[in-house]
């Protein structure tokens, strides 16, 4: 049984590769259940959280990731995330590979998120605001930037110092890296928003947005969790990787449903939508465009798939 630690995932998965296989993907057919989710409690701090990501296509492949978030981590000097990937035969069971789950995390993640903006920013956008610090922040930037002309990437992190050793680890890419303490200044300037944060509170407010931009929401994965208010939904068109997922995990989403300014009809499409042409995408270059991901099974296997094609 093949066994690809995280160096070999990365290198097995190249951002272009990468954003057309989840293309490929999310326009098939697959077996995704809606993952399962279990709070870990602990005895001083915020709670773990474990999650269960099954995913299969008839006659293909399945197979399993588990993964853990735990948000005190960081304060420990820890990534808030781990995981485990098991890609198996659907036709046997018979067990196929073991792969690093947070770097097929990390980087399924990121590529979704590119795929999103392909259809939902402007084709011209060359301004990347970078909204946290953690490890998840690197790989939007590449991924990003290997979907559109990105020349300038400023990055806003809550601790100074974390932002400082992102923009360091960028210093000889072909784009220029700023850092901003002034969040409102830095999202007037960006053309595409890309936020990957723990927060509770509301990050990017509606009120800030201009026309023409696209956010792209990544780190909330619990309906008490959201990175941006309400009244930027009310003003964006609205997309997300599935309909179920935003629906019961998504903070932003579900927070907005029960204070009535947003309803699910609002939600122009998926993920799946969009690479099939069902949904349109961006109307005109003054929409602003939204992409809510919180993550499904349907990208960990089309990685590991895509890992272990690239390794054979």
């Amino acid at each position: 049984m093949l066994t690809l630690d995280a160096n070999a995932v990365a290198e097995a998965l190249p951002y272009d590769q990468l954003i057309d296989a989840l293309a490929t993907a999310f326009g098939g057919e697959f077996e995704v259940p809606l993952r399962a989710h279990h709070e870990v409690p602990l005895a001083d701090g915020n709670p773990g959280t474990l999650l269960l990501m099954p995913a299969w296509q008839s006659g293909g492949s399945m197979g399993v990731k588990i993964a853990t978030v735990f948000p005190d981590n960081a304060a420990q000097g820890y990534p808030a995330v781990f995981a485990s990937y098991i890609l198996m035969s659907a036709q046997t069971g018979i067990p196929i590979a073991v792969l690093d789950g947070t770097e097929i995390t990390l980087r399924r993640t990121a590529a979704a998120s590119a795929l999103a903006s392909t259809c939902l920013s402007r084709s011209n956008s060359t301004r990347l605001l970078m909204v946290g610090t953690g490890n998840l922040a690197p790989h939007l930037i590449a991924a990003h930037v290997s979907a559109r002309p990105i020349t300038e990437i400023c990055i806003w992190g809550r601790r100074k110092e974390a932002a400082g050793k992102l923009a360091a680890t960028l210093a000889t890419s072909s784009f220029s890296v700023t850092l901003s303490g002034d969040l409102e200044e830095a999202v007037n300037r960006a053309d595409i928003i890309s936020c990957a944060t723990l927060a509770i509170d509301p990050l990017i407010r509606g009120a800030w947005l201009k026309p023409g931009q696209h956010l792209d929401l990544v780190g909330s994965f619990k309906p008490d969790m959201r990175e941006a208010d309400s009244e930027a939904l009310s003003r964006a068109d609205v997309y997300v990787d599935t309909r179920a997922g935003a629906m019961s995990e998504a903070g932003e989403i579900v927070q907005a449903v029960n204070d009535g300014s947003f309803h699910a009809s609002d939600i122009k499409g998926e993920l799946r939508d969009l690479v099939t042409g069902n949904a349109g995408g961006r109307t005109s270059d003054d929409s602003i465009t939204l992409f809510k991901s919180v993550g499904t099974a349907l990208e960990d296997l089309a990685a590991a798939e895509l890992a272990v094609r690239n390794r054979g």
